[in-house]
């Protein structure tokens, strides 16, 4: 169950790499593995103390003192845009960009802006953040962008009449909508990104144990994780495994001038039918790039509704 490994030998010296929520988990893996290899890192995370701990860390196991923590939390469009003006006024370059963290299962939560957590975390503040970066990213060609999406794109629909879980919400059809918008949203992407050095691709990294799990009730009970840790190790991949697959698509020469595919065990493998809608895949374009344009807005700018209250966009769809 362990799954493919990346076994290549590229180094990146000179390179930057940014991994949103990389202080733990399978970001924290990939921030190690890519520290090792000679990037300038830039560990993209909410909860700032966690970050500092797992910078130190990650510059102990490694010896690079080209390590750094940044501010950013995906559930606020302020917190992103601060983020990326950071990066664009002061990083000469953004080589690798991993749109690594998430939220699963959660329940019924809205971020600052008013959408759906999920969604908003998941898919709407990892597309505005390449959005805001994306001239830098060209700029620094060949580049590349890896976006973490998962096999429960495959149960997932994109319900474009209720988008943000206004009337009806399941923790779980939240989850897998969100991961496969992050399939559609590379699919679109690579397409507009034909012919400028930068690749993109969506990664599944397999069933992973790490804090993803933490609004799964069950598995925070003590005699769950007992009577189930070798379960867990025989069925789920350490952080480490989970991280091959990113590694992979993020550096595998072999993959350079390939775009917008998906991939799980270092493998390019076929998403849904649903992921591989081009039509839907550009109806999901345009409502992101509405919301997140719209999400930072006052009312007497937008002349239409306060930004909280994402259900009075409906107009946008």
């Amino acid at each position: 169950m362990g799954g493919g490994w990346f076994f290549g030998k590229e180094r990146i010296p000179g390179k930057t790499v940014i991994i949103t929520g990389a202080n733990t988990g399978i970001g924290k893996e990939t921030a190690l593995e890519m520290a090792r290899r000679g990037g300038r890192v830039i560990l993209a995370c909410r909860d700032m103390v966690k970050a500092q701990n797992a910078c130190e860390e990650i510059k102990r196991e490694t010896g690079s003192n080209n390590v750094v923590i940044k501010k950013l939390d995906l559930s606020s469009m302020k917190s992103i845009r601060e983020f990326a003006d950071d990066i664009n006024t002061n990083e000469q370059q953004v080589n690798i960009l991993i749109n690594n963290a998430g939220i699963m299962f959660c329940p019924k939560m809205v971020t600052e802006d008013g959408f759906e957590m999920q969604l908003g975390v998941n898919h709407l503040g990892h597309f505005l953040l390449t959005m805001l970066l994306l001239e830098k990213i060209k700029a620094s060609a060949p580049s590349r962008i890896v976006n973490l999406s998962s096999l429960t794109h495959n149960v997932g629909a994109i319900k474009f009449d209720d988008l943000n879980s206004d009337r009806s919400y399941s923790p779980i059809q939240a989850y897998a909508q969100s991961k496969l918008a992050n399939v559609l949203f590379t699919r679109e992407l690579a397409k507009r990104l034909e012919n400028t050095g930068v690749t993109v691709y969506a990664v599944h990294p397999g069933a992973v144990v790490t804090e993803l799990l933490r609004h799964v009730v069950i598995t925070n009970w003590k005699i769950f994780r007992i009577l189930m840790k070798p379960i867990l190790w025989l069925l789920f991949k350490s952080p480490a495994q989970g991280t091959q697959t990113t590694l992979y698509c993020a550096l595998a020469s072999e993959l350079e001038g390939v775009s917008g595919k998906y991939y799980s065990d270092c493998k390019e493998k076929s998403p849904s039918k649903a992921a591989q809608d081009d039509a839907a895949a550009k109806k999901l374009w345009a409502v992101s790039e509405k919301w997140t344009a719209f999400a930072h807005l006052s009312h007497s700018e937008t002349g239409t509704c306060l930004p909280e209250h994402v259900a009075c966009y409906g107009a946008l769809l």
